[in-house]
């Protein structure tokens, strides 16, 4: 049996990196340096069936079918994965908690099975590394502590992907490091 197994410190708070994975509104935000996935009908409750959807590619209709079967707020979520099309079901879990001033996030996708699990493992693997280095830590450092669902006023408001648009462009998140070097004086 194959897995991903990935392990990143941000330097936030528990609360504020579950407000991050958790609203459905942030959710496209970071998940934009992947295939850019928006949750639909999604709520951190046991029970609760959702869907993923991303810009559909070759052999992919881009939809995921979800549950959540487990939540222990701001420390667990647990839920799993299906393609539309079939296949086998994964579980996904993030694990938050406290360590040395920071939150310790752990993303763990179980259960791919076979020769086409373990190719799907290293795909996913690999997409969810650079969601969780690159988009993720974008997210946070941009997220106004004091709204619980808006973006410092220098955030593109084109970066929140909605039902009808494509999902985030990597151009945006780009924007976004050149605009924060600016301000540090480190140029473009």
């Amino acid at each position: 049996m194959s897995a991903i197994h990935i392990v990143r410190d941000y330097p936030h708070p528990p609360e504020k990196v579950w407000r991050a994975v958790t609203d459905p509104e942030l959710i496209p935000r970071w998940t934009a340096t992947g295939a850019g996935a928006r949750p639909e009908g999604f709520a951190p409750t046991v029970g609760t069936t959702f869907k993923f959807i991303a810009k559909p590619k070759p052999g992919w209709s881009g939809v995921v079918l979800c549950e959540v079967l487990e939540v222990r707020e701001p420390s667990l979520l647990r839920y799993s994965w299906q393609d539309e099309s079939g296949g086998e079901v994964t579980e996904v879990a993030y694990r938050l908690e406290p360590h040395d001033s920071k939150t310790r996030f752990t993303y763990d996708h179980t259960g791919f099975t076979g020769a086409g699990g373990f190719f799907m493992a290293k795909i996913l693997g690999a997409v969810r590394t650079k969601m969780l280095t690159k988009g993720l830590p974008a997210v946070l450092n941009d997220l106004d502590d004091e709204a619980p669902h808006t973006l410092k006023p220098s955030e593109p408001q084109a970066a929140l992907a909605g039902p009808t648009r494509e999902p985030v462009e990597h151009r945006e998140l780009a924007d976004i490091t050149v605009r924060r070097r600016a301000r540090r004086g480190g140029g473009t």
